[in-house]
């Protein structure tokens, strides 16, 4: 679609809904890029694509190590990182928890604690070997798998970003689902106005952080869930330590930062660590911000967005020290 010198598009991808928009004179072009370029990634990285690299690494833990495409190395290796920092928070070897939780989302019955005691110790990554040269990338223990759900989307983020840039655009926008980049501002000059939803009320939002030339990543449990037969709302961001749905106090985290895979990885370590632990990891990354609701709905917004975060009518928000 073309929208005065620019154009957009809205695609299915990576199980979610993404729009992407580009202004300047190659904008119809470079969208065509940019869609070329998610389904390139998602043939690589999906772990639902059974000749992704990453199936054929889950299919070979225990057994051997495959060969894969540098930018499967390139996200492994920096979701290993994450998993250093992360302190427990984030694991990249999350795929058995995943699909043991999955499977009990049509019984709203959550797994037994034996069925979880069971698959924690397969969560470990560093049963992740990676070696670059001949670049392969495998699993030590047969069961382990691979699941990029809290990192491969900022992954794709990046790269849309560089294609953007390719084609010498100054102005674009892209909606992964919940992972928005930004790169430059609007094409009148003002900056993007990123909204975050409201955590418990549908189609609203808490307020919206303005970007240029940056990416807004949020993590929360209202995205998907089910409740169970207890009545106990459980979401989709696990805890790897713990095996179960993360219970920090936190219910939504956006991230605002200059890098896409950093902040999806860093929106789901904060949603798992909590305020105070989460705030401690946060300093660690220079420029970049959060926005942060607790389970009573108070709204928290770190320092460099004090001019940057325009909260909706009736939200209180504090700014954190």
């Amino acid at each position: 679609m073309t929208i005065g010198m620019g154009a957009q598009v809205t695609r299915l991808a990576m199980g979610t809904v993404m729009t992407h928009k580009a202004f300047g004179r190659h904008a119809e072009e470079c969208l065509n890029a940019v869609c070329a370029e998610v389904v390139h990634l998602e043939k690589i990285l999906s772990r639902f694509l059974p000749e992704s690299d990453i199936s054929r690494i889950n299919r070979s833990a225990g057994i051997q190590c495959e060969n894969v495409s540098l930018d499967t190395y390139e996200v492994l290796s920096q979701a290993v990182e994450f998993s250093r920092k992360g302190q427990g928070c984030f694991k990249v070897t999350i795929g058995p928890l995943v699909t043991l939780w999955n499977g009990y989302k049509e019984t709203a019955t959550p797994p037994d604690e034996s069925s979880i005691r069971q698959v924690l110790p397969l969560v470990n990554d560093r049963d992740l070997v990676l070696d670059l040269w001949p670049r392969t990338a495998g699993l030590k223990k047969g069961g382990q798998s691979i699941d990029l759900g809290g990192i491969g989307k900022g992954f794709a983020g990046d790269r849309i970003r560089e294609v953007f840039k390719k084609f010498g655009l100054s102005s674009a926008y892209s909606n992964l689902g919940g992972n928005v980049v930004a790169l430059g501002a609007k094409p009148d000059g003002r900056p993007w106005q990123i909204g975050i939803q409201h955590p418990r009320q549908e189609n609203s939002s808490i307020g919206s952080v303005s970007v240029v030339n940056q990416t807004v990543v949020t993590s929360g449990d209202y995205q998907r869930y089910f409740t169970d037969n207890q009545g106990k709302r459980r979401h989709h961001i696990l805890n790897p330590t713990t095996g179960y749905p993360a219970e920090s106090g936190l219910i939504s985290v956006s991230i605002v930062s200059d890098k896409s895979l950093a902040a999806d990885a860093l929106s789901t370590i904060l949603f798992v660590a909590g305020m105070e632990k989460g705030l401690g990891f946060l300093r660690s990354f220079p420029q970049t911000e959060a926005v942060l609701v607790d389970s009573d709905l108070q709204v928290y917004v770190t320092p460099g967005l004090r001019y940057r975060f325009e909260a909706d009518k009736g939200v209180e928000v504090i700014i954190l020290n």
